[in-house]
C-alpha cells in the first residue's frame, strides 16, 4: 500500500478533472469552474477525500509553470510591435485604472499600501484561458474586437509575471515597497534580455538539428526539458520557478518552431493546469464561503461591474467604437487565473487572512462563470442594434453618409473579413459595404467599419464618397454585372483600382479584360491573397506582408488542430 499511496492523490485528481470538464462543458462554463468546485468538494474542507501533500503541491506548481511557458509562447516581439497601439495604450491605461479602483478600497481597509496595490493589480487582470476559449468558440480570432482583447491580454501577462515576482519579494520588513518594486523590475529586465539572446544563438540553432532529425519525440522531450530547466534554474537564482517557465515559452517563441512545440506541449498544459485549480478549490473553506456568501458574491459583482466600467473607459479614450468598447469590456470583466496563484502565496495569505482570502478567490471564479453567460447577452444586444441599423438604412434608402475611406469593401463575408483584418493589421482605413442581412449584421457585431448598401446601385458611388477612395476591393464575382458597370465606374473615376477574388486562371483573364485586377486565391487561409495584393497596392513592404500571413496562417493551424483534437471521440 506504501508503493501506491503517491498515486492516489493523482488518480483521485485525474477522475475530479475529467468529470469536471464532462459537466462544465455543456453548460458552457469554463472548465476552471468546475475545477475549483471539484477541489472544494473533495478537499479537506469537504469530504475530506484527498489532502494537502508534497504530490498535489509539485502537481499545482507544475500546472503554473506550465501555463506560463504557454503564454510565453505566445509573447512575440514582432506581434508586440504589430499591436503596440493596443499593447502600450489601451493595456496599460486599462490595468492602471483597475488597479487604483480595486487598490484604494483595500488601502481604506487598512491593509498596507503594497498589499493593496497587489491585490488592486491582481483584480485588474482578466483570465487568458476564459476570454480566449471564448473568442475561439465564436471564431472571433482575428475580428477587431477579439484583436484589441488579444493584445490587451498579452501587456496583463507580463504585468502578471511582474506581479508574481512582486509578490514573491513581498513580507519581507527589511525591503521597503520602492526596493520590491526596483529589484523586481530589474530582475524581469536582465531575465528578458537573457532570454532572448539565449532564443536566437543557442535554443533556435538547437531546434534546427533536431528538425533533421525528423524524431518527435525527441523534440517534445527537448522542449519539456528547456521548461523544467529553465524553471529550475530561475528557482536556483532566488526567482520564481514560473518565471523561469515564461522565459522559456519566450526564447521558443523567437524560433519557428514554436506552433509545433505549442501542439505538443498541450496536453501537458491543460492536464497539470487543471491539477492547481483543484488544489485550490482545496485550500478553501467552504465555511466561511457559506458564512460569508454575500460578500463573495458583492465582490464578485464588483470585480466584474468596475473591470467592465473602466475596460470601457479606456478604450473610448482611445477612440474605440461604443459598442466595441462595451463588448471587450464584457469579454474581459472576469478576474484572473493569477489571482488564485497570487492570493494563494503564504506571504500574501498571511497578510489577507484566510477569510479574505478565501473571498477574494471564489469571487474571481464566480467571475469567471459568469462571463460567457455575459457574452452571449451582450452578442444579442449587439445583434439586436445592428439590425436596427440596418432597418434604418434600408429605411433611409441608403442616403446615410457612410464617410471616407481610401479602400472600399464590397462584400463584408468571410473573404471581406480577412482583407479587413490585413487592412486594420497595418492600420489603413477602410470601409466595408454589404447587402446581405445576415453577413452586414455579424460584420457588425464583430466590430468591422460596415455600411448596408447594394454596391451595384449606381447611386451608392456618391452616398459612399467614391471619390475619396483609391481602391474597391470586391469579394465575389458576377461577371455580367462586372462588365456592365465596370466602364461606368472606369469612367467616372478613371484612377480608382478595381480589384476582385476569382476562382481559377480562366476567370482572372475575363476580368482582366475589363481593366480589374482578378486575384486567385491560392493560399490558406481563403482571403490572405486578396489582401496581399491591396496592402502591396498601399505601399506596404512584403517583408511585413508575409509577416502577417504567416502568423494569420499559424494561428489558424492552431485553432484547427485543437478543434479537430476537440472532436475526437473513442469509437
Amino acid at each position: 500500500m506504501e508503493e501506491i499511496s503517491p498515486l492516489l492523490p493523482v488518480v483521485i485528481l485525474l477522475v475530479v478533472g475529467i468529470l469536471s470538464i464532462a459537466i462544465m462543458r455543456p453548460l458552457r462554463l469554463s472548465p476552471i469552474v468546475g475545477y475549483l468546485l471539484a477541489g472544494m468538494l473533495i478537499g479537506s474542507h469537504g469530504l475530506g477525500l484527498i489532502h494537502e501533500s508534497e504530490t498535489t503541491h509539485l502537481l499545482a506548481e507544475l500546472g503554473v509553470v506550465f501555463l506560463l511557458f504557454d503564454i510565453g509562447l505566445h509573447f512575440s516581439l514582432a506581434h508586440i510591435w504589430d499591436s503596440r497601439k493596443d499593447i502600450l495604450g489601451l493595456g496599460p491605461l486599462q490595468v492602471a485604472l483597475c488597479t487604483a479602483a480595486f487598490a484604494t478600497p483595500m488601502y481604506l481597509l487598512d491593509f498596507s499600501i503594497g498589499l493593496s496595490i497587489i491585490i488592486g493589480a491582481t483584480l485588474a487582470l482578466s483570465s487568458t484561458a476564459v476570454a480566449s476559449q471564448i473568442m475561439a468558440d465564436n471564431q472571433q480570432k482575428h475580428c477587431p474586437i477579439a484583436v484589441s482583447a488579444t493584445a490587451v491580454l498579452i501587456f496583463q501577462d507580463i504585468c502578471a509575471i511582474f506581479l508574481l515576482i512582486l509578490a514573491t519579494s513581498f513580507g519581507d520588513p527589511e525591503v521597503s515597497l520602492s526596493n520590491v518594486i526596483g529589484i523586481a523590475a530589474l530582475k524581469a529586465l536582465v531575465a528578458f534580455v537573457a532570454a532572448i539572446f539565449i532564443g536566437r544563438f543557442l535554443i533556435k540553432p538547437l531546434f534546427r538539428g533536431i528538425a533533421k532529425s525528423k524524431d518527435d519525440e525527441l523534440f517534445t522531450a527537448t522542449a519539456l526539458l528547456i521548461v523544467l530547466a529553465t524553471a529550475m534554474a530561475t528557482g536556483m537564482l532566488e526567482l520564481s520557478l514560473t518565471l523561469g517557465a515564461f522565459l522559456a515559452g519566450m526564447i521558443i517563441s523567437e524560433t519557428p518552431y514554436r506552433h509545433v512545440i505549442q501542439t505538443e506541449t498541450k496536453p501537458f498544459r491543460g492536464l497539470l493546469l487543471g491539477f492547481f485549480f483543484i488544489t485550490v478549490g482545496m485550500s478553501l473553506d467552504t465555511q466561511i464561503i457559506l458564512q460569508q456568501w454575500t460578500n463573495v458574491l458583492l465582490a464578485a459583482i464588483s470585480i466584474v461591474v468596475f473591470k467592465l466600467l473602466f475596460i470601457y473607459v479606456s478604450a473610448r479614450l482611445l477612440n474605440a467604437a461604443p459598442f466595441n468598447a462595451l463588448q471587450m469590456g464584457v469579454l474581459l470583466a472576469q478576474g484572473s487565473e493569477f489571482a488564485f496563484v497570487i492570493f494563494a502565496m503564504p506571504a500574501v495569505m498571511t497578510e489577507l487572512g484566510s477569510k479574505f482570502s478565501s473571498i477574494l478567490i471564489t469571487a474571481v471564479a464566480a467571475s469567471m462563470a459568469l462571463t460567457p453567460i455575459m457574452v452571449i447577452i451582450m452578442q444579442k444586444i449587439v445583434r439586436h442594434q445592428a439590425h436596427k441599423n440596418w432597418a434604418d438604412e434600408v429605411s433611409n434608402s441608403n442616403s446615410q453618409d457612410q464617410g471616407e475611406a481610401p479602400i472600399i469593401i464590397v462584400g463584408m463575408s468571410h473573404l471581406g473579413k480577412r482583407v479587413a483584418d490585413g487592412l486594420d493589421a497595418h492600420g489603413i482605413k477602410y470601409r466595408g459595404i454589404e447587402v446581405n442581412h445576415s453577413c452586414f449584421v455579424d460584420a457588425c457585431a464583430e466590430g468591422y467599419a460596415v455600411g448596408f448598401g447594394d454596391a451595384t446601385d449606381l447611386r451608392l458611388m456618391d452616398t459612399i464618397k467614391m471619390s475619396h477612395a483609391d481602391t474597391i476591393v470586391i469579394t465575389f464575382t458576377n461577371y455580367a454585372i462586372a462588365k456592365d458597370l465596370a466602364p461606368v465606374v472606369k469612367e467616372r473615376y478613371p484612377d480608382l483600382s478595381l480589384v476582385i477574388a476569382v476562382k481559377d486562371e480562366e476567370e482572372k483573364a475575363l476580368f482582366d479584360a475589363l481593366g480589374m485586377t482578378g486575384v486567385v486565391q491560392h493560399s490558406f487561409p481563403q482571403g490572405v491573397d486578396l489582401a496581399a495584393c491591396v496592402l502591396k497596392q498601399h505601399s506596404v513592404s512584403n517583408k511585413k506582408i508575409k509577416k502577417w500571413m504567416q502568423r494569420l496562417q499559424a494561428e489558424e493551424l492552431e485553432m484547427r488542430t485543437t478543434s479537430q483534437l476537440e472532436e475526437i471521440k473513442p469509437v
